[in-house]
Formats: structure tokens, C-alpha cells, sequence
């Protein structure tokens, strides 16, 4: 039997023509009428008026920093219970970044809990800067709550909205609820350029000075003259062409995904001690990808089991994300919580998810998973 990947990614056809549109043209290096068509398109989906394509979304996430003016003697706040590069971006800066747990009804940054860990820093004589919270999985963080918290503590709110591109928050589109925010195209993301990113933003000169840094901030003479450090993080015409591709079809790819995850909780209806992660009433998530907690005691096994047994029938599951406060390159750095997010990846499993699973597929998923308690 061919192997049920995680989420892998999901090609249409229409990726060939406009690469051909793209080769064609002879603009096979980075920039080019792709990114351009590339940029403004994702703009229109969600609602952002300026954007700027990059080589991933940790790129964005490290530029949305640095035109924030983030750096050596500051702090961050960071959502815990995520993948490493939204601390790692942090790092990149300079800055310090301190975690906050997840809260458990939905899984992402806990408001209270900021809201504690920004006035016991301050209290502490931290330079508390700024704000990276964390969509998790294809579900926003609850923004009106935390831009309150922000704007209490004067300190900036950065979307990472890597997983949650299709999600929407209180019927606004993922990636307008903070000052920037951050997109991952990422092979195994919603819709992918392979690897690459966006960044977004209401404000012109951020995104202005992020289009520059990431071109080497080359200054607009006809020689090379430089100001200031840049990087060299542009996105290439011919991705951006795979990624326009893609974001054509998101509707439909968030639908799928939605699908498969709604097909699970009735497949899976009645298997004590599996349960689901919950969706937040202020927005829809894009389902990126589906997630379960196994209780040992009552399901009878424990999640390593299960993603062990279906790895033996070459189905790919991963545990949920390891938090930060546990990852040995942050395991000096101040957290608060940790409790939630830990017993999550001790628990979680996320299950092939990709909007090209078949029934069949999914079918064969849930079998083996129920098959395991023996």
C-alpha cells in the first residue's frame, strides 16, 4: 500500500502553466511579474493591503521584527506551544523571547496568562517589546483579548499566521489582527510555493522597509550602495507562479481539510479517551491539520503507541508541537505555564490531514489507529 503522508502537497495542474508563463518571460530569478501578481492577489484574499513575498515564513516573522526596531537588550513575548522558528526569529534579532502557555480551550496564547507575564517582566526591569502570537494548527488566537493586553502594555502585536492562511477570526480573513503578521508556503502547508512566506502588514512603510532589507537593503542607486544590514530572503518568480497556482484553489483546499477533519470526529465517535482539538467560537480554523489527545487510561494505549502502530502500516502522524520551555536551545529562558502545553505534546497526535486524502485513505488511518488498542 502507498505511504498516507501528513500533509503532503496538493497539486492541481495549474502550477505547470503559469511556471511555463514564468519561464517564458525569462524571469527565473527572484522578483518578477509573479511575485508582484503573487503579493497583490494574497493581499485581496486576506484583506491586508500590503505584502511581500519572501524565501519562507520565518524570514517574515524575522523581518516583521526588525522593522519593528526589535533587538540586543529586549524582550518578546512568545506563544509556547509552537514550532521553534517563531522563537528562533527572536533570536535572530538579538532580543530575548519569553514563552506563555496555551490556554486549554483552544490551544493557543493565553491572554491572562500574557497579561501576568508582561507586568512581572516589567516589574523585573525587562524591556518588554513586543508580542509573537502564535495560530495554531489553522486556528487564530483570540485577537481582540490580546491587542487589549498589548495596548495596555504598549507593546506590539506580530501575527504568525503560518498555519492559519483560509482561517478567519470574528468573520475577518487570518493575517489583519496584528501590526504585521507572518505566512508560511511551506511544503506541508494549506498551499505551498515549496518553501516561501509573506509578509503583511496595514502599514506601508513597514512592508516598504521589509521589501528592502530582504534585497540586501540595497539602496535605489545604480550602484551598490548599502545603509543598513539586509538579507537576502526574496522569493523567486518562478515560486511565486507556483504559489498563485495554489492560493486559487484555497477555498476549496480549506473546505477539504474541514471535511477530513469533520470525517474523523464521526469515524471516531465513541472511541473513549480520543478526543479532539476544540474550535474556538470567535472564528472558523482552516483544519490545516486534524488533532487528537489520547488519554492512555481510558483509550488504552498512549499516543506514542498509536502513532508507532501507524507507522508500521506506512501512515505518517507526528506528535503535536514540543513546547518551547522544553526544547533543550530554550531551556534557560523564562516561562509562564507550560503545564497545558506540555500534557498536550505528551498527548497529542495530529493525523494525515492533506486536502488530497482519499476516503479510502482516511478510512485505512482510522482503522489502524483503532486496531492498535489490540
Amino acid at each position: 500500500m502507498a505511504r498516507i503522508y501528513l500533509s503532503p502537497p496538493h497539486v492541481t495542474g495549474r502550477e505547470t502553466e503559469l511556471v511555463g508563463e514564468a519561464i517564458a518571460s525569462n524571469w527565473i530569478a527572484p522578483l518578477g511579474p509573479q511575485v508582484d501578481a503573487f503579493e497583490a492577489e494574497l493581499s485581496a484574499v486576506v484583506g491586508v493591503e500590503h505584502a511581500v513575498a519572501l524565501s519562507s515564513g520565518t524570514a517574515a516573522l524575522h523581518l516583521a521584527l526588525v522593522v519593528l526596531g526589535i533587538g540586543p537588550g529586549d524582550e518578546v513575548a512568545c506563544s509556547g506551544f509552537t514550532f521553534a522558528a517563531s522563537a528562533n526569529a527572536i533570536t535572530y534579532t538579538g532580543a530575548t523571547p519569553f514563552f506563555v502557555d496555551a490556554d486549554e480551550s483552544t490551544w493557543t496564547l493565553d491572554s491572562q496568562l500574557l497579561d501576568r507575564a508582561i507586568t512581572e517582566r516589567r516589574d523585573a526591569g525587562a524591556r518588554v517589546r513586543a508580542v509573537v502570537a502564535v495560530d495554531l494548527y489553522g486556528q487564530c488566537c483570540d485577537y481582540e483579548v490580546l491587542a487589549e493586553v498589548c495596548a495596555r502594555h504598549d507593546v506590539v502585536l506580530v501575527q504568525d499566521a503560518a498555519e492559519s492562511l483560509g482561517a478567519t477570526y470574528r468573520g475577518a480573513p487570518s493575517g489583519g489582527q496584528g501590526a504585521l503578521a507572518a505566512f508560511s508556503f511551506n511544503g506541508n502547508k494549506i498551499i505551498t510555493t515549496s518553501g516561501g512566506g509573506m509578509l503583511v502588514s496595514p502599514s506601508r512603510d513597514l512592508v516598504e522597509h521589509a521589501r528592502k532589507l530582504s534585497t540586501q537593503a540595497r539602496e535605489p542607486v545604480a550602484h551598490y550602495e548599502h545603509t543598513e544590514v539586509g538579507f537576502n530572503y526574496r522569493m523567486s518568480n518562478i515560486l511565486a507562479a507556483v504559489g498563485r497556482a495554489q492560493l486559487e484553489s484555497l477555498p476549496e483546499r480549506v473546505a477539504s481539510r474541514r471535511r477530513i477533519r469533520d470525517r474523523y470526529r464521526e469515524l471516531l465517535d465513541g472511541a473513549t479517551g480520543l478526543t479532539f482539538m476544540p474550535e474556538a467560537p470567535y472564528g472558523t480554523t482552516n483544519a490545516w491539520l486534524t488533532c487528537v489527545v489520547v488519554d492512555p487510561a481510558a483509550f488504552g494505549i498512549d499516543r506514542e503507541a498509536v502513532r508507532l502502530a501507524l507507522e508500521a502500516q506506512d501512515i505518517e502522524a507526528r506528535p503535536l508541537w514540543k513546547p518551547m520551555h522544553l526544547q533543550p536551545i530554550f531551556a534557560g529562558h523564562r516561562v509562564f505555564g507550560g503545564d497545558v502545553s506540555a500534557r498536550l505534546f505528551e498527548q497529542g497526535l495530529c493525523l494525515p490531514s492533506g486536502s488530497s486524502l482519499t476516503d479510502a485513505d482516511q478510512d485505512r488511518v482510522v482503522a489502524t489507529l483503532l486496531a492498535a488498542r489490540g
